[in-house]
């Protein structure tokens, strides 16, 4: 036993020394992160910036543009926008089976942007057309300055930004100090970060998710070392708990007058704050190596979801479809994007205004379109092969549907209301949900996804409805278990370079004395 405890105590003294830095560092920086995200650009934000379709040079209808760009067969996606250079230009996402069109070579997923006007195939994106983008962003007078190419910076650590690949930087020159990036393959902005974002970032996101490690020599080691930490982490927590529970007297007191045993105000406060703070701590360590996804433990062998079934096949533009001038005659007049979408069979058109619900057309009159009672869930039903057990609607957020700020890492996605949740009898427990307007699917959540929420959301950001819903008192509460968990790190930090310290054999030079009078 008294050898079980040396081992108990060797094993937890030398994970601190080396992981308490660390988790101050991470209660800190996830303090900063609950107020200034990691920068990205939100869909909102996407088409706040965009300029008004109204009035733009569009020459060509959706049909004569692909023609134009000897584009033939189905589309995964079609959209029109103010988006690239400053122009309208309409952006086609063949289906990833087709061949891209001879001499494009574009990443793979990256739509083909062709010029509204002439019908050209815009390739290159160069300085000027990253500075026309960054400049219709801004609607309004900028000093933008481009300042170089780049495949990624502290700001782009993002899987999804690959498409766009090298990146155009473009400093805005605004009272913000916004930095673009724009995409190398479209032309399009695809991230934006202010002053405050990119300053506070270097002390929250980018600490917080070990980014330092990125873009280096241990890049490709950045997830296995991110999931080594939590693991030993959550080594020392648990240790650490067994001996704080074991040095401290329940009933009675040390010579001391103390509970606990040690003489050193710093250890003190270890002891102490790891008592109270110990089952947060681990939680949060836990739930952080789970946000990892480690061993790849929250995918699911589910068969992806049956849109073709659902749509009755991939986008076909109409042969006779109504003509943009009319689309945008039926639409708001502040419309940014047109989207050409096949859903549930019918050819229609979505008009994204720069904020609210889209306005859908039908994409043959540019009349509103009104989905038929039942029209939609029948047509869900085709999405997974297997029984459609019921169907929910939604008109409040639950605890599997919900939104969060848009700075937070699962905020800025649209969460409209109400939403329709399709369950099915699948092996995988799966549910869909739906937008009763679009008619768009929004997201699967199968039994692995819904484990995840609760290890990782849940556990980490404290996402529970009953606490989002009463700010300030979730920010309270995190500021406070935070504040104890700092508690915990910073004074194993001092106990840990003591330790240090006097392994090494080093001594704290002596005061020198005052001279005698």
């Amino acid at each position: 036993m008294v050898h079980a405890k040396r081992w108990l105590f060797l094993v937890h003294r030398w994970l601190g020394v080396l992981l308490c830095a660390f988790f101050a560092m991470w209660f800190v920086s996830g303090v900063v992160m609950m107020y200034v995200g990691y920068p990205k650009l939100t869909p909102a934000e996407r088409l706040m910036h965009l300029p008004p379709l109204r009035g733009a040079a569009v020459a060509l209808e959706p049909d004569q543009a692909l023609a134009a760009a000897g584009l033939q067969g189905p589309l995964r996606d079609l959209r029109l926008a103010v988006a690239s250079g400053g122009r309208a230009v309409y952006l086609a996402t063949p289906q990833p089976s087709k061949a891209a069109p001879p001499g494009n070579a574009r990443p793979r997923g990256a739509p083909v942007v062709i010029d509204a006007r002439t019908g050209a195939v815009l390739t290159a994106v160069d300085a000027p057309r990253a500075l026309a983008s960054a400049a219709a962003y801004a609607q309004g007078p900028a000093h933008a300055v481009h300042e170089g190419t780049l495949q990624e910076d502290a700001f782009t650590h993002s899987r999804a930004l690959d498409m766009h690949r090298p990146l155009h930087r473009v400093r805005l020159g605004d009272a913000h100090d916004t930095v673009l990036y724009i995409s190398g393959t479209t032309g399009e902005v695809v991230r934006d970060a202010t002053r405050t974002e990119r300053q506070w970032n270097y002390a929250g996101a980018w600490l917080h998710w070990l980014y330092p490690l990125r873009g280096g020599l241990v890049d490709r080691y950045w997830a296995d070392i991110v999931n080594a930490l939590s693991l030993l982490g959550i080594a020392a927590v648990v240790t650490g708990g067994v001996i704080g529970i074991l040095r401290w007297r329940f009933a009675g007191t040390y010579r001391s007058g103390r509970r606990t045993p040690f003489p050193s105000a710093w250890a003190r406060w270890h002891h102490v704050a790891g008592l109270l703070f110990m089952v947060v701590t681990l939680a949060w360590i836990f739930s952080g190596l789970m946000s990892m996804n480690p061993w790849r433990i929250f995918d699911s062998d589910a068969p992806a979801l049956r849109t073709n079934a659902m749509h009755g096949g991939p986008l076909q533009l109409p042969h006779a479809g109504a003509p943009v001038a009319a689309l945008l005659q039926a639409a708001p007049t502040d419309t940014r994007e047109l989207r050409w979408t096949r859903t549930a069979g019918h050819a229609l058109v979505q008009a994204l205004p720069a904020s609210g619900p889209p306005t859908v057309l039908d994409a043959h009159t540019a009349l509103p379109h009104a989905w038929q009672p039942g029209e939609l869930e029948a047509a869900a039903a085709r999405l997974v092969d297997a029984p459609l057990q019921r169907v929910e609607t939604l008109r409040a957020y639950d605890a599997y549907y919900y939104t969060r700020d848009a700075h937070t890492m699962t905020g800025g996605t649209d969460k409209p209301l109400p939403v329709l949740r399709l369950v099915f009898g699948d092996p995988h427990a799966s549910w869909v949900h739906l937008d009763p307007h679009t008619g768009a699917v929004l997201g699967r959540l199968d039994r692995h996804r819904r484990t995840s929420r609760w290890l990782f959301g849940l556990l980490h950001s404290w996402d529970w409805l009953p606490l989002l819903q009463r700010r300030p008192l979730w920010d309270v509460l995190l500021v406070a278990l935070s504040v104890g968990g700092t508690v915990i790190s910073l004074s194993g930090v001092v106990l840990g370079w003591r330790r240090v310290r006097r392994k090494l054999g080093w001594r704290t030079p002596a005061a020198p004395q005052a001279p005698m009078r």
